[in-house]
């Protein structure tokens, strides 16, 4: 199997498989619906579906819908869709919020056997009694109520007598405990908030951390992974599934999450990013959001790639991203045909080129991959060339057109400058050229040399295409950083601080004519500009646009 490369995670599984302690693997992609996914969560996809896929297991998407305050229909839609796309299929499709009556009575079970209590303690005071990292906590002073008067509590809290806040349900462990998280956490609260799954059946809902295990344990998840700023719930989490007496017994995990330079892997960040209108919308090409990514034009191919490669480990140090874009170029250089297409265009006429005649020249689609044929492009009188390959007074070592300098058309001809046409504010609008005709490409002319080869597009049958070029959204390159909580109004800076104002560029040019019939989400390397792709939100039948992916080089060595 191609992705079968050894990892702590997998040998753990190994391991159980081996000792008899599991007969079967069962792993779970659990997002909660309240964003949209990144980059970081198609390492914990490709990580689950691939080791049950390697051990035969299954792998369940579940929806972790236990806060309607901030989840959506909508998200649930596109996660399915991210993951789909990135080339996976789940084996069961489940909510937590179809588990709310068997959690319900799970936190009935640990009344009874005095492990919870309901507190009227505010959300500040439970923050307050909590304690610190050196000091203990103290208890609250409803900790000691009667089984039968929590019972009756929480059943009351269950039918709705009590508003949003005033009331919660916690578990009764440990406020001395040097693991904060099990100095009796909330594990119920009140919310009288319509749910997107089970409308207004409910009006207390679990915490995460009271939740997760018990679904994990619902649907007999083996090895529950996840990422390390869990390690600390690991003790909860066992607690959980110990106490709720539950039949199976999951095991968590913790990977180090994936950290990509310039790039926030916050969705609360990424949300507003969105809401704040610096993007126009979660699938903005410079997001970091599968959706953004599938815009652009990467490739499922080459992010399954870029996350194995990036392997298992339980640091999260950040990964350069110039390391995402190689996977991209590899996987596209033998599949994206070759084209040319001109972003700034510069005319140029060649003057002694028949008038009204246009005659057809053969260029190959795919140099690297012959199979994938050739193409026709037309060549007359007039044509466009990038206006950065043309200097009137050059630096020297400067080999594209200047005036009396030779250069190779790509496909085509020699021309050489003869002339050049300037507006009333000296800009240069129009180069007057001359052609020789013996050094048509292909005809083995070797009667002299030059050493510049310029990409062109003719221009009456040329077709008007955008072109939008990008930087990355962000400035600053260390993630960790930009996850900082920075965005009190208070702080002097926050991450909306690092935005790069130049991340995004629109340009009008033209693209060779077979492209008029161009389909979103088409993969085409324009000749010394890179990759780009079909957007498929703005391109319209009269105006293509294409997204830059990636361009062609990079320092970035594997």
């Amino acid at each position: 199997m191609e992705h079968t490369s050894s990892n702590f995670i997998r040998n753990i599984i190994k391991e159980d498989l081996e000792s008899g302690k599991r007969t079967h693997v069962t792993t779970r992609f659990p997002p909660e619906p309240n964003g949209y996914l990144h980059i970081g969560h198609a390492k914990s996809i490709v990580i689950n579906f691939d080791l049950a896929d390697e051990f035969n297991g299954k792998t369940n998407l579940r929806f972790d819908d236990t806060n309607p305050l901030k989840e959506d229909s909508e998200y649930v839609h596109a996660i399915k869709e991210d993951v789909k796309w990135l080339g996976y299929d789940w084996d069961g499709l489940f909510f937590a919020s179809n588990y709310f009556q068997e959690m319900y009575e799970k936190a009935v079970l640990l009344i009874k056997k005095g492990k919870a209590y309901v507190d009227d303690l505010s959300a500040d005071e439970i923050r307050e009694y909590r304690g610190t990292l050196t000091e203990p906590g103290k208890d609250s002073p409803y900790r000691d109520r009667s089984i039968e008067e929590n019972l009756d509590l929480f059943e009351r809290m269950r039918k709705g007598e009590f508003g949003n806040g005033e009331k919660v349900l916690r578990a009764k462990i440990d406020m001395s405990s040097p693991n904060i998280n099990l100095r009796d956490p909330v594990i119920y609260r009140i919310s009288h908030t319509t749910h997107h799954n089970t409308g207004d059946e409910w009006c207390i809902y679990p915490m995460y951390a009271f939740a997760h295990p018990l679904e994990d344990a619902i649907e007999d998840v083996t090895h529950s992974i996840c990422t390390t700023e869990f390690e600390d719930q690991r003790p909860l989490y066992d607690w959980i599934v110990r106490e709720c007496e539950t039949e199976s017994v999951p095991q968590q995990i913790e990977f180090g999450r994936l950290n990509i330079t310039n790039a926030v892997m916050s969705k609360r960040k990424l949300k507003q990013l969105v809401d704040e209108g610096f993007v126009d919308g979660w699938d903005d090409p410079r997001m970091p959001t599968v959706s953004g990514l599938r815009r652009r034009g990467y490739t499922p191919e080459a992010i399954r790639t870029f996350v194995r490669e990036t392997g298992v480990s339980k640091g999260s140090g950040a990964v350069d991203s110039q390391m995402l874009d190689y996977f991209v170029r590899e996987d596209l250089k033998m599949k994206a045909p070759r084209t040319m297409g001109i972003l700034r265009p510069l005319k140029v006429v060649i003057t002694n080129y028949p008038e009204g005649q246009v005659e057809m020249l053969e260029a190959e689609i795919n140099p690297e991959n012959p199979e994938m044929g050739t193409r026709q492009i037309p060549f007359s009188r007039e044509i466009y060339i990038e206006q950065e390959d043309f200097m009137e007074n050059p630096p020297k070592k400067y080999f594209r057109l200047f005036p009396g300098n030779e250069v190779r058309l790509k496909h085509a001809y020699f021309i050489k400058c003869e002339d050049l046409i300037k507006d009333e504010d000296g800009n240069v609008v129009e180069i007057h050229c001359t052609y020789d005709p013996e050094t048509k490409s292909g005809s083995g002319f070797t009667g002299r040399k030059v050493k510049g080869t310029l990409h062109w597009v003719e221009a009456t049958q040329a077709v008007p295409a955008e072109f939008r070029l990008y930087e990355p959204l962000l400035l600053n390159e260390d993630p960790e950083e930009l996850e900082e909580d920075t965005t009190e109004p208070a702080a002097e800076k926050t991450f909306l601080d690092q935005v790069n104002p130049n991340s995004l560029e629109v340009l009008k040019g033209f693209v060779e004519p077979n492209m008029k019939e161009v389909s979103p989400q088409d993969k085409f390397q324009f000749f010394r500009h890179g990759y780009f792709n079909v957007d498929p939100k703005e391109t319209t039948k009269d105006n293509p646009v294409f997204n830059l992916i990636v361009s062609l080089k990079s320092s970035f060595k594997l």
